[in-house]
């Protein structure tokens, strides 16, 4: 138990430094970019600072959300708070859909108008601090998703992924616009910001339903933990496999089937004995196993010695 609080204690403390990380580029960001689309007048700077404005909101939404899924379970959360990342991420998805669609209603007005940017250097110079700024947030982001697999600083990763691509787009819109003199090349780039912006929320929500809906572990990780299980030589097999995850919490529950010989005291052995290998390759997953006697068929006609043959003969050669 000791081992499994501590490793949700890193994991909220690798979030939350994500959180606070994106939190304070986005602030940077926000400041510099007011500054340079008062200066230029450009299309395509007032979708990196609406963007980047949102991330801002969204970066604050991300660490109180990461916050209290680390809680720990209560007596009205028996399973705890993971659930408030997705519903973080949906937030986050809400305000990118809302950003994009403003931008490309301002991109069209002034496509229509015939506007020009006013100025190149301050927002070309400001986009490449963006990218700079922006490329060490993304490291540290994929540094703490590998580790914490959390879908909220997932949802903000997939959202400063995009700003790499639209700050490149600011510095090729003002350089056509203003340098090369290509007529409607702002407002143009300001609606393709727009349409990428829209993908990445509709990619982004993808995830955070999938954690609402309580879907099924991908089959990879699903097949290793049934290797995991097989190991053990008393164990019949296996049936009625259930997981998901909420947040930074998995959460599994199987039947298992034993000698239909053992005692009460012996077939809690095995399963104790179960759950300690599966804690060593899942460290902090909840595990649920309910002991069936060998040969039981469920009302479904499966046996639970059906499930694990293979596996079983595998890791016994």
């Amino acid at each position: 138990m000791s081992n499994s609080h501590s490793h949700h204690e890193h994991r909220a403390s690798l979030t939350r430094s994500a959180a606070f990380a994106s939190i304070s580029v986005a602030v940077l960001l926000v400041g510099l970019k007011i500054w340079a689309t008062w200066r230029s007048d450009s299309s395509a700077m007032l979708g990196s600072l609406a963007d980047s404005s949102l991330d801002l909101v969204a970066s604050l939404a991300t660490l109180f959300a990461v916050w209290f899924a680390a809680q720990p379970a209560d007596e009205e959360h028996r399973f705890g708070h993971g659930k408030a990342e997705a519903l973080a991420a949906m937030f986050q998805v809400v305000l990118i859909a809302v950003s994009a669609f403003g931008i490309a209603i301002n991109a069209i007005q002034r496509l229509v108008a015939g506007d020009r940017v006013a100025a190149v250097n301050e927002g070309i110079a400001v986009s490449v601090i963006a990218i700079i700024a922006t490329l060490g947030l993304l490291a540290w982001q994929r540094y703490v998703i590998a580790r914490t697999k959390s879908v909220a600083i997932g949802a903000d990763h997939v959202h400063y992924q995009s700003d790499l691509l639209l700050n490149l787009a600011v510095i090729a819109a003002l350089v056509l616009d203003r340098v090369a003199g290509v007529a409607g090349a702002d407002p143009l780039f300001g609606l393709g910001i727009a349409l990428w912006l829209a993908w990445g929320a509709w990619r982004a929500s993808s995830d955070a339903i999938d954690h609402l809906m309580d879907r099924e572990w991908p089959d990879e990780k699903r097949e290793r933990f049934l290797e995991v299980v097989a190991k053990h030589p008393e164990l019949r097999g296996v049936h009625d496999l259930r997981t998901r995850t909420s947040g930074m919490h998995d959460f599994v529950q199987f039947h298992a089937s034993v000698d239909g010989t053992m005692t009460v005291a012996e077939a809690h052995r095995v399963m104790d004995e179960i759950e300690e290998q599966l804690e060593q390759e899942f460290p902090g997953a909840e595990v649920l196993i309910h002991p069936d006697p060998e040969g039981l068929v469920d009302e479904l006609g499966v046996g639970a010695e059906e499930l694990l043959p293979d596996l079983a003969n595998k890791d016994s050669k």
